[in-house]
């Protein structure tokens, strides 16, 4: 447990030094796991708080990266498919930046997805069950999503840092750092995880109040 604490030390002290070297090595140690718990949870209530402050991001902010992302990504496309072979002209990074817009796409989807309950969750199945039951199949959803966001947060913050340590640019440009979209990754999965703390709060409201638990998502809700 003490060693654990130190790499924690270790990390926040490598973040106020602000050597990407440094960091990427207290990362790669077993108490960045702990670490990445402490940034998921802190986050997701932060980010729980900014949506109460500011309602709009609440109903609109997975929305408009998703359409401005997928916009970019057909707009570069578009635009470059036509200068190749009409003008015989290309961007050399035309090619290497839509793949990660697409990831970003992806993965603020993924939250989006979260938001509106729209993934594969047995819905006819679980309605017959006891409301009791229901709530726990709901938890048990929201803590997988939960146990995957910092997964997924921890290892992409090790994946961030040590981009930025050796220097990596994005192929086809001079001056544009890899880690700049990378770091986009763990951004997106603590949204993820605030939405999922979002819905347990919400699924045990509804249970206090004899609601519906459970009812078929619509991708238009908000």
């Amino acid at each position: 447990m003490g060693s654990y604490i130190a790499d924690i030390g270790a990390i926040f002290a490598a973040l106020a030094a602000g050597d990407s070297w440094e960091i990427s090595n207290a990362l790669g140690q077993p108490g960045s796991w702990g670490f990445g718990l402490l940034v998921m949870i802190l986050g997701s209530v932060l980010i729980l708080l900014l949506f109460k402050a500011a309602p709009v991001l609440d109903r609109h902010l997975e929305r408009t990266l998703m359409v401005v992302v997928y916009l970019a990504i057909a707009g570069i496309i578009f635009v470059e498919v036509i200068r190749r072979f009409v003008l015989s002209q290309q961007e050399p990074w035309s090619t290497t930046l839509p793949p990660y817009l697409f990831l970003l796409l992806t993965w603020f989807g993924c939250a989006f997805n979260v938001k509106l309950r729209a993934h594969l969750s047995f819905t006819e199945f679980r309605n017959r069950m006891p409301r009791s039951i229901q709530l726990i199949c709901l938890f048990l959803d929201n803590i997988l999503w939960l146990g995957m966001a910092w997964i997924v947060i921890t290892t992409t913050l090790r994946l961030t840092a040590n981009s930025a340590s050796n220097f990596q640019m994005l192929l086809g440009t001079d001056h544009v750092m890899i880690w700049w979209f990378v770091i986009l990754v763990p951004v997106a999965f603590t949204i993820l995880a605030a939405r999922a703390l979002e819905n347990m709060i919400e699924d045990m409201r509804r249970f206090r109040e004899g609601a519906q638990l459970i009812a078929m998502p619509k991708m238009g809700d908000s």
